[in-house]
């Protein structure tokens, strides 16, 4: 994996437009990545990825495809791309945030971490090699480091002693990644995590600890998990203040339309979150004017496009009224077409992002948009 950093906001920020390329494509940045936790974007075809949503890039969870359907499954069918069709770069989460919050069960130590499986209850044990070798079944071309992840609420010495060991797991996992090579022909990349939640010298140590590996990229974990935005925002600039300037920077698990826009004004080129899908299926629709609840009565006889800015299919065929119709009679084309255009959108966005950094005027841009995202209509 490559990428080379194409151009930079000129109004006072510090967005970036770049290029990663890996075997199976390149990947415009700044990039929204649909979730696909368990090898599927949840209700969406993979044409509907590529062809209407425009995904460059989507997720795989390792605890997820570890217990369903399983690495012999996986490798026998020659890796996550063959198994689910989707043949462009994927990344997979570690599964570390899984373990930690999912799990009611779980037992911490050096080793690594036993859990019982949300699924039967059998019990299961992630040591960061055995993570490494997930991965390497499941064929992503960018791989996650295992790591703790500390709730937002932490208290500093929780935090400290939660970084020492996801730091030690960090070098077991370079170690792992060293020494086993890629099963499918095409190479992978791992990508360390920053952990430290909401300390600045946690943060700080956890940044300058982990560029010591001159990895491909790197991935800023534990925001996002209870912690105020404020925080968040204030932790991201204190991370990208160390992280290198040549590498793509990965926020995992974030966030809303207005996060990406702030994390993209504070460097960040990468993001995920479950949010599209998820609101989608509970009528939630992100918008290029607002926020809307498609249960409301207001749009019954609303004939107005679901976007007027729209670039999805869905956006062009369907009204407001007729989506309003779907959800309130619990039709499962609703939660479809919901999700379709959210995802759509996000992409859209970062896409827009993209343009402003590289016309530069990216500053201008989204200080307008902010408000607009923001109301609900």
């Amino acid at each position: 994996m490559t990428f080379s950093l194409q151009h930079t906001d000129q109004g006072g920020t510090q967005a970036r437009a770049g290029l990663i390329q890996t075997d199976h494509g390149p990947i415009e940045t700044p990039i929204f990545m649909p979730v696909g936790t368990v090898g599927s974007v949840k209700g969406i075809h993979v044409t509907e990825l590529k062809d209407d949503i425009k995904a460059q890039i989507i997720l795989g969870n390792t605890y997820h495809l570890y217990l369903r359907p399983g690495t012999e499954i996986l490798r026998q069918a020659g890796g996550l791309h063959r198994f689910n069709g989707f043949d462009r770069p994927m990344l997979t989460d570690s599964g570390g945030f899984q373990v930690f919050s999912l799990t009611g069960i779980r037992k911490l130590r050096e080793e690594g971490c036993e859990f019982r499986s949300h699924i039967d209850g059998s019990k299961h044990f992630f040591s960061p090699e055995k993570v490494i070798d997930i991965q390497r079944a499941i064929g992503a071309d960018i791989m996650m480091a295992f790591d703790e992840c500390p709730p937002g609420t932490a208290d500093y010495t929780y935090a400290k002693k939660s970084l020492k060991l996801t730091h030690h797991w960090l070098e077991r996992c370079e170690s792992r990644f060293s020494e086993t090579k890629p099963l499918y022909g095409y190479r992978q990349s791992l990508f360390p995590i920053v952990q430290g939640c909401v300390y600045k010298d946690l943060r700080q140590e956890s940044a300058r600890f982990v560029t010591q590996y001159e990895a491909d990229g790197y991935a800023i974990g534990g925001l996002a998990v209870g912690e105020p935005v404020e925080q968040m925002y204030d932790m991201i600039e204190v991370v990208n203040d160390i992280l290198p300037q040549d590498k793509p920077r990965y926020l995992m698990g974030v966030g809303t339309p207005v996060n990406i826009l702030e994390s993209i004004a504070r460097g960040v080129d990468m993001f995920d979150c479950v949010m599209p899908t998820r609101n989608g299926r509970n009528a939630m629709l992100f918008t290029s004017r607002g926020i809307i609840n498609m249960r409301n009565q207001k749009w019954q006889d609303c004939f107005e496009p679901i976007d007027e800015n729209g670039t999805s299919a869905v956006d062009r065929l369907y009204s407001r009224a007729y989506l309003h119709h779907l959800f309130k009679a619990k039709e499962l084309l609703a939660m479809q077409i919901a999700s379709i255009h959210n995802l759509a959108f996000y992409l859209w966005l970062v896409g827009q992002a993209r343009a402003h950094i590289i016309s530069g005027d990216y500053s201008q841009w989204y200080r307008q948009m902010i408000p607009l995202l923001s109301q609900r209509l």
